[in-house]
């Protein structure tokens, strides 16, 4: 028979090791940051299958796929974009759209004037940077 001491042990144990557990989980799950800086709506293509094919053969669930643009690349982020519808289905599918706002800001840009579910990084370099320290494969097609 256990004590009340003791079953409070044992449930602290069983919780520690439970949440111990939780970031090997949690790394687990892949991650892939896509650079794109070319003004090229094939490019953008691309891109956007390659962002999609990663979710089918891995499984949405299993990865994170951000994808920023700066520099001649944020074009294709404009509301005018040949590519928008294609950036609103990946948006939709759980991949993020990133703007450079250095670049915006270099080339007269708002908010309003870009796509709807475009995210916003203040350096599209630094955010690249940031997520190749955080374990993010890094993808240049």
């Amino acid at each position: 028979m256990h004590t009340p001491r003791g079953l409070l042990a044992s449930a602290l144990t069983g919780l520690i090791l439970l949440t111990s557990q939780l970031p090997a989980q949690a790394a687990d799950k892949a991650k892939v940051v896509v650079q794109v800086s070319e003004s090229d709506p094939a490019k953008w293509n691309l891109v956007l299958n390659n962002a999609s094919n990663l979710q089918k053969d891995l499984g949405k669930e299993n990865i994170d796929v951000e994808i920023v643009a700066f520099g001649p690349g944020i074009n294709m982020l404009k509301a005018d974009s040949e590519v928008g519808n294609r950036v609103q289905e990946a948006s939709e599918a759980g991949i993020a759209v990133m703007a450079c706002q250095n670049t915006m800001r270099k080339q007269k840009l708002n908010k309003e004037d870009m796509l709807a579910p475009v995210g916003y990084v203040p350096s599209g370099v630094v955010e690249i940077m940031k997520k190749q320290q955080q374990g993010y494969a890094y993808l240049r097609p």
